[in-house]
């Protein structure tokens, strides 16, 4: 006997996509935004900074023609991420797309991390997470569609990297477990869930951070023979986020020169 077709909904022509840490200049949010933004999506921008995250908003929407929020909100507030996500629902076209790219690092060896420094990178970067993401699916459940993207770190395979050590590290690795569980719970709803483990990106704070001699070291180890950019990034989510991956779920893309099998 044959099986019904699964029921899909149509990709809207008009679409909207939140991006969390998208206020940083030089950050993987901002490329990820701006690169959305020019692929037509209107954009709803979450960072701590408001001023910085309204002014990112309005240039993209300047360059690039659509409609662009930028809301100044902690994470880790749970009645402002409800907030800013009621704003998206109301203000802009049907919401399809969350990246989840907020976080903060921390280089403090595992023998020496206290408590408060493992629950500020904890509550930052995996209940803030939770937050944005529960706000965010149970709008895209009721249109039947969704994609969810979470920016993890090649530290959460690795065990550690250049500068994130065990708390960041930690809080990356559960951001993987988070999306394969997402892409279980949430596929009947439409909603595909993926994650993006970034290696050695040049970021602001890649770059305050290495040196002359680790960049060479770095290269030496990524078989591209360069530090990945921000866009590297931004192109990966760009696809994951758009209706040519929706039999992709519960994958993560390993964004990073090649540094696992160097």
């Amino acid at each position: 006997m044959a099986l019904p077709p699964y029921p899909a909904t149509s990709f809207p022509d008009q679409k909207t996509a939140i991006v969390t840490g998208a206020a940083s200049e030089r950050g993987i949010g901002r490329a990820i935004a701006t690169r959305l933004g020019r692929e037509g999506w209107s954009l709803l921008l979450i960072d701590r900074d408001a001023d910085a995250t309204s002014a990112v908003a309005d240039s993209i929407a300047q360059e690039h023609g659509v409609q662009a929020i930028g809301v100044g909100a902690d994470i880790t507030d749970r009645d402002a991420v409800q907030a800013a996500v009621d704003r998206a629902d109301a203000e802009l076209p049907q919401l399809v797309a969350l990246v989840n790219n907020a976080g903060v690092s921390s280089p403090v060896p595992f023998l020496e991390v206290d408590e408060a420094e493992w629950r500020r990178v904890i509550e930052v970067n995996l209940t803030g997470t939770f937050h944005v993401t529960q706000a965010a699916a149970r709008v895209m459940a009721r249109h039947s569609l969704g994609r969810i993207v979470n920016i993890s770190s090649a530290s959460a395979q690795r065990g550690g990297g250049v500068y994130g050590r065990a708390a960041y590290s930690a809080s990356k690795a559960a951001l993987l477990g988070m999306a394969r569980t997402l892409a279980r719970e949430l596929g009947p709803h439409g909603i595909t869930a993926n994650s993006v483990s970034p290696g050695s990106i040049d970021t602001d704070i890649m770059g305050g951070r290495l040196s002359d001699e680790r960049k060479e070291f770095l290269l030496k180890e990524l078989p591209v023979g360069r530090v990945g950019t921000t866009e590297d990034v931004a192109a990966v989510v760009g696809f994951l986020v758009g209706a040519d991956a929706g039999y992709l779920t519960g994958v993560t893309y390993d964004v990073n020169g090649g540094s696992h099998i160097a």
